[in-house]
């Protein structure tokens, strides 16, 4: 039952990607949605360190390092894609990344290829190739390359944490950190282009951005530490069922048989990647 949780943060986050939509669509750049997701997150984490009493040296500054800026660029270009694309193809697209993450297990950590992950990933690029080929028309073809690299940045980013894990870094100390760098990533793309104040209405959307993403990584970790790992991982692929139905019931979108065999392809895929990697997706941002 613990593992149920997993399926409220996979709701949050399709939340999540409900309010990046209509920021977008309230005209907010994705520097700025970027920026309130992630200043949001680090003013909640900063009171979870302080309250937890976690020290926030760290003897892996590369590997922060590495994290913070894969992790900022994944979640950017994530929440670009869902402004330029219909959100569950966006979100099925940054959902590859555990096809990506075990392609890096095999080239970094001498993770052998075997029959079930070669299926796998067959599974995976015959779904991308569903969801890009006959689904995009052609001025969203950048978009569908924005998504897809999305999911291959968000991959390192969960190698690194996976590393982190490993070296016994603190997880509460690791998403400070990201939240930290993202942050001060953000600011600096802010830097370079333009700034709207929120009113009415739209202060809540952007709080909910960065209010259900911090919602949704609690219950993820609530679902990691208590649930069966595999059944959660598993249960995680629901964000791509609740992101099709806000799409249809506040856009309209339709899902053809080519879109809809895509979605099944790749969550079928990833939950296959997920089983034979053996590495937990909970770092997603």
């Amino acid at each position: 039952m613990q593992s149920l949780w997993m399926i409220a943060a996979s709701f949050l986050f399709a939340c999540m990607g409900l309010c990046v939509k209509l920021a977008a669509e309230a005209g907010f750049s994705a520097a700025e949605i970027v920026f309130y997701r992630c200043a949001i997150a680090l003013v909640l984490m900063t009171v979870m360190v302080r309250l937890r009493g976690v020290s926030l040296r760290t003897s892996h500054v590369g590997f922060q390092l590495q994290r913070g800026v894969s992790g900022f660029l994944a979640l950017t270009l994530y929440f670009w894609a869902i402004t330029m694309l219909p959100l569950a193809t966006a979100v099925t697209l940054n959902y590859t990344a555990p096809i990506f993450l075990a392609l890096l297990l095999m080239a970094l950590s001498g993770v052998r290829l075997t029959s079930g992950m070669t299926l796998a990933l067959g599974m995976g690029l015959a779904g991308v190739g569903f969801l890009l080929q006959p689904s995009f028309a052609a001025e969203q073809w950048f978009g569908g390359l924005v998504g897809l690299t999305s999911g291959m940045l968000a991959a390192l980013a969960y190698y690194n944490v996976r590393e982190l894990g490993a070296l016994g870094e603190p997880e509460t100390r690791t998403v400070f950190y990201f939240s930290l760098l993202s942050t001060v990533g953000s600011l600096v793309w802010l830097a370079f282009s333009e700034m709207h104040m929120p009113t009415g209405d739209n202060i809540l959307i952007l709080l909910g951005v960065g209010g259900f993403a911090t919602l949704a990584q609690l219950a993820m970790t609530r679902a990691y530490a208590r649930g069966k790992t595999l059944l959660s991982a598993n249960l995680a692929y629901s964000t791509v069922v609740f992101a099709s139905l806000f799409g249809v019931l506040f856009w309209g979108e339709h899902l053809g048989w080519p879109e809809a065999l895509g979605i099944l392809l790749v969550v079928l895929s990833g939950i296959a990647a997920s089983r034979f990697s053996r590495a937990s997706p909970a770092e997603q941002d």
